[in-house]
């Protein structure tokens, strides 16, 4: 944290200024997450996460890198959530 003081009419002003820690992105494969999933009625894979009008527009375009509904889809999981 950064603290930053100001002088407004004569007085001392103290406000505190947080900085953004740079978070690594990790780049999300839709193919290898729980989430995407084969739908026999479409005949394709879709996503079964509710996804808003932008989120399903990246998704479409092949642009959603860093999905924050990415969930690895480990195999041992799906068959436990199939019993």
């Amino acid at each position: 944290m950064e603290t930053i003081g100001e002088k407004a009419e004569g007085k001392s002003l103290t406000r505190s200024v947080t900085k953004k820690s740079t978070q690594k992105r990790r780049i999300t494969n839709c193919e290898s997450c729980m989430n995407y999933e084969y739908d026999e009625e479409y005949e394709y894979y879709v996503c079964s996460k509710n996804l808003d009008e932008d989120e399903m527009y990246r998704f479409v375009r092949g642009e959603f890198r860093d999905c924050p509904y990415y969930q690895f889809g480990d195999e041992y999981q799906i068959v436990k959530k199939q019993i």
